[in-house]
């Protein structure tokens, strides 16, 4: 089985020069890591699971070694949004199998790990569309700022690629045009874009599918309501400054209910805490659909 070595993902400068064959082995390829992510997950629970869910969460690129180079990002403004490629390096160290639980059949059924977004891969390798907010250098550090994103902090990027919409939108018009035509009735024709999200590459139109088969072709329906604490809604304003959508952010964290699957629509009476940025924020269920932060606080 061919496969990219996790383990030889380095930060060593980027090649500008072609790789030869000798280098080139016919099971193992290595990559560069081309940048590395800040970002306000500072730890794995409470990330979302896919892109977008937090359209709050904002974070940057830091291009690092050769790939420090403004010229590599000339043009890349003219996109609205990214791919980026990167290594679940905070679990690649634990290996994988090749059934995995996905939460969204509430972690009791398996599944095959390519047909999931699981981080326990052959091979430790994510992708997530991001918004591309602005690209600047600052001292002396190219530096891409992005939102939207769902990666841990300190991930490394190991390829940025623009998101085209008029191909990476899956519709009928992609599908050859015998299959499209082939056994396609008005019934069969539906349409998942019931969002105002701009992109998602889960976003497919006018596909015929078997939902059952999909089990993730569209987005949660559920999201959970968020209250505050007075002590809660005091430090939102006290850290408004430096944090001016911290309570939206929050919102949309807590709303997608990042407890593990097998806790949701179950009671709970567990005390959760979260970091986000620099701050700690604890917070309880009130009900199945009912999230309250209890306190927000620097550490």
């Amino acid at each position: 089985m061919n496969e990219v070595s996790s383990d030889k993902v380095s930060s060593d400068k980027v090649r500008s020069n072609k790789v030869s064959s000798d280098e080139i082995s016919a099971n193992e390829i290595s990559f560069h890591v081309i940048g590395k992510v800040h970002s306000p997950y500072k730890e794995k629970f409470a990330i979302p699971r896919q892109p977008g869910l937090a359209s709050c969460a904002k974070g940057v690129i830091e291009l690092i070694d050769q790939a420090n180079n403004i010229d590599l990002v000339r043009g890349l403004e003219q996109f609205s949004h990214l791919w980026v490629l990167f290594i679940f390096h905070a679990t690649q160290q634990q290996g994988w199998k090749p059934l995995v639980r996905p939460p969204r059949l509430g972690g009791n059924k398996k599944m095959g790990v390519l047909a999931t977004r699981s981080t326990f891969r052959p091979n430790p390798i994510g992708m997530s569309v991001v918004k591309l907010d602005k690209v600047s250098v600052e001292n002396n550090k190219v530096l891409i700022h992005i939102s939207g994103l769902d990666l841990l902090d300190q991930t490394p990027v190991i390829d940025i690629k623009p998101y085209l919409a008029y191909s990476d939108i899956v519709s009928a018009d992609t599908v050859c045009s015998d299959m499209a035509s082939a056994d396609l009735s008005s019934s069969d024709i539906i349409n998942t874009d019931t969002t105002d999200n701009a992109v998602s590459d889960t976003l497919v139109s006018n596909k015929k599918y078997d939902s059952s088969k999909d089990f993730a072709q569209s987005a949660p329906i559920t999201e959970l309501t968020v209250d505050f604490s007075h002590e809660a809604k005091q430090q939102i304003v006290a850290l408004k400054s430096h944090y001016p959508e911290l309570e939206t952010f929050i919102r949309q964290v807590l709303a997608q209910d990042p407890r593990p699957a097998y806790k949701q629509n179950k009671s709970d009476d567990k005390i959760y805490g979260m970091n986000l940025y620099q701050l700690n924020i604890t917070w309880k269920m009130l009900s199945l659909d009912q999230v309250h932060v209890i306190d927000i606080s620097s550490y």
